[in-house]
């Protein structure tokens, strides 16, 4: 299974809204994976070690974004440090990337690079991951997230970094999993029909196709179709084809009223 942790404060007081979950989700769709559990956490660091070691102890691949940096507010790299029983050290390539950047930094500035220059040597500490971790690479500034044991991935809460970090961790450390589950999403419309009518049909459905899960949307003012339920299945290709085929003869056994069909 595929997970996400999304920290920080900003986030659970509405300054700033998330765009993280829609997104994990599309990168996880184009590579035929889907998310099987998202989870939200404040910029309190016994709650950050606590999702940390949870992801760390399971055998879910997790992407946790956000908290990484250098500023008193950024707790991840220390929290998942603690979470691994390991102390944060300075990654030699993450050293050499971050000092890259600085200099680049100055030159762009027209000011002479000083390695060891207190603004540096803060940067330097972006680069300072439990002991054992492994890089993932940064396209948009070259200051690099990390892995621990090549599935919990640790990325910046910035989406331009963040998530061609996703991209590359999902294609070059997860290749292997690409295309197990895709999957896909057959649906009707329902009209002015109670859940309660419904109901024993997705139970029957669900047990007689074991892979497929069943969906059900009611929507009571919707502007084109008014009251109605969008009721469907969703699974592997061939399944959920065979379940929706079953689900759309019994709509038409019990007498349902419906309007288009949706694949998705």
């Amino acid at each position: 299974m595929i997970g996400i942790i999304i920290i920080g404060d900003e986030i659970l007081s509405g300054r700033r809204e998330d765009k993280h979950l829609v997104k994990a989700i599309e990168l996880l769709n184009e590579r035929g994976l889907r998310l099987s559990w998202a989870r939200y956490v404040g910029d309190e660091p016994e709650q950050i070690t606590a999702e940390l070691r949870n992801a760390l102890a399971g055998s879910d691949v997790v992407f946790s974004f956000g908290g990484i940096g250098a500023t008193p507010d950024d707790h991840t790299r220390a929290c998942a440090g603690a979470a691994w029983g390991r102390q944060l050290v300075l990654h030699p390539q993450a050293r050499e990337l971050i000092l890259a950047r600085c200099k680049a930094m100055a030159d762009q500035e027209g000011v002479p690079f000083l390695p060891d220059h207190p603004d540096t040597l803060r940067r330097l500490d972006m680069g300072r991951f439990p002991e054992g971790a492994t890089i993932v690479p940064n396209p948009y500034n070259q200051i690099p997230g990390f892995s621990i044991d090549q599935r919990v991935h640790f990325l910046p809460g910035f989406p331009v970094m963040a998530w061609p970090m996703m991209a590359w961790a999902l294609d070059e450390l997860h290749a292997d999993l690409l295309g197990q589950e895709r999957q896909v999403e057959h649906s009707v419309i329902v009209y002015a029909m109670a859940e309660s009518v419904l109901t024993p049909m997705m139970v029957e459905l669900e047990q007689r196709f074991p892979g497929v899960r069943v969906f059900s949307l009611p929507s009571v003012d919707h502007p084109v179709h008014g009251r109605h339920i969008e009721l469907g299945v969703k699974g592997v290709a061939r399944d959920a084809e065979q379940a929706f085929a079953w689900m759309q003869t019994n709509l038409s056994q019990i007498g349902a009223s419906i309007g288009p069909i949706m694949v998705r």
